[in-house]
């Protein structure tokens, strides 16, 4: 008799999240296959990849620098070793917060919906099979 793969190794079929390996998940793929949550995955990225152009052109910082600002500004840490200087900027910063965090909050909002979504399918088909 064949015995099925353990559920986080199993061949995920396209869409399916509940036989995805770990990798899959920590790197959010799972919120790429889900269709509800591709738009809100794309806009993160539009607002990350924005934000690193205008503080690029804004400000001068390297690429590298301008990410790190983006990402740890978004995640509300800020540790204040860099911060814009110019008035354009600034204003900038302030529109960028307010809707880089409502755009991280739906991120996470999406990435609970998944991962409960897989749980609860997990849960189905174990209680189901026996």
């Amino acid at each position: 008799m064949d015995t099925p793969p353990p559920p986080d190794t199993a061949p995920a079929q396209a869409g399916d999240t509940t036989t995805q390996p770990p990798a899959h998940r920590l790197f959010f793929m799972d919120l790429l296959a889900d269709n509800a949550s591709r738009a809100v995955v794309v806009w993160f990225v539009v607002i990350l990849v924005t934000g690193v152009l205008v503080y690029h052109g804004l400000e001068g910082w390297s690429l590298l620098d301008s990410l790190y600002f983006c990402v740890i500004t978004l995640a509300t840490i800020g540790y204040g070793d860099l911060t814009p200087t110019t008035d354009i900027a600034k204003a900038f910063t302030i529109l960028y917060v307010f809707n880089g965090i409502g755009i991280l909050v739906a991120v996470f909002d999406r990435v609970r919906d998944v991962r409960l979504q897989r749980i609860e399918a997990r849960r189905r088909r174990n209680h189901h099979n026996g």
